[in-house]
């Protein structure tokens, strides 16, 4: 809004006039509930799938799914104690002082009061944790496009139960590469039951690996562990150019449509780079 306030760009592209009036900043809200409850976001996203398929730009076979952290727009000072009231006021209500060191806190225990569907979790052992998201991608090898995405809360069963349910969508026969986060005998199994063949990447450090020489003999499986790194391309492209490394919105939901747009323009802009890469070809 401050933007459209002086901003002749901003005015030329929304299609306000240099005397007409900014609009009421509740503008802007009840156009996002309508956009939420309409969906939109998923919408755009199969339409500009729809325009890669028509270029013949999508793999129908091979593909790739993983998931990242997406920090939410709540601090560690609002994960406090589930039912528990304060017994005093704060000394500053805008930035109180909190001292946690010590205090064992989970997410079974605590909750945000800024967003409570956010969770506690971090990327690894010995980082920190922080209140997040977890995002879902499903990519198809051929160009590295997004074909389905998902936002849900940030638990460690997360990223396989949501990427056994994108799998869903597959056909039978198809590839899916990932991780070696997702080599376990219950995704695994899964996956085949599914009829899709798991090329995941083998934890062979601290536990046996639930796929064998059945599956890494294949030609086909050292080309998914070099496609499958393609999808780090799309998470850090959602988290630098779309601004998505820490949301600005609350909520499985809202976070979810905002990831969903980000993707959709990340797809854009892909298959106007491979169109003009093979038009000049």
């Amino acid at each position: 809004m401050e933007q459209l306030d002086y901003n002749l760009l901003f005015r030329w592209f929304v299609g306000l006039s240099l005397d007409d009036a900014v609009w009421d900043p509740t503008v802007f809200t009840k156009n996002r509930e309508r956009l939420l409850q309409g969906d939109i976001a998923r919408a755009l996203f199969e339409r500009v799938l729809a325009q890669a398929t028509a270029r013949q730009l999508l793999s129908a076979e091979h593909f790739t799914v993983d998931g990242t952290l997406i920090e939410a727009w709540a601090g560690l000072k609002s994960f406090k104690p589930k039912g528990v009231r304060p017994t005093a006021p704060p000394d500053d209500p805008g930035n109180p002082t909190v001292n946690f060191h010590g205090e064992r806190r989970s997410n079974a225990t605590h909750a945000s009061t800024t967003d409570p569907e956010a969770r506690l979790m971090r990327k690894g052992h010995g980082r920190e944790a922080k209140l997040s998201y977890h995002g879902h991608v499903l990519m198809e090898n051929r160009h590295g496009l997004a074909v389905d995405s998902c936002v849900t809360q940030a638990m460690g069963t997360a990223e396989r139960e949501t990427a056994l349910a994108m799998a869903t969508n597959l056909p039978r026969g198809a590839t899916l590469g990932a991780d070696k986060g997702y080599d376990t005998p219950g995704f695994v199994d899964g996956l085949r039951a599914l009829g899709v063949t798991p090329h995941l990447a083998q934890h062979t450090t601290h536990r046996r690996s639930a796929i064998d020489g059945r599956t890494t003999r294949h030609p086909g499986y050292p080309v998914s562990q070099r496609k499958r790194k393609l999808v780090e391309e799309i998470f850090g492209w959602a988290k630098t150019v779309a601004l998505l490394r820490k949301t600005r919105h609350r909520g499985v939901r809202r976070v979810g449509w905002m990831f969903t747009f980000a993707l959709a323009v990340y797809n854009l802009v892909r298959i106007r780079n491979l169109t003009w890469a093979g038009a000049t070809t």
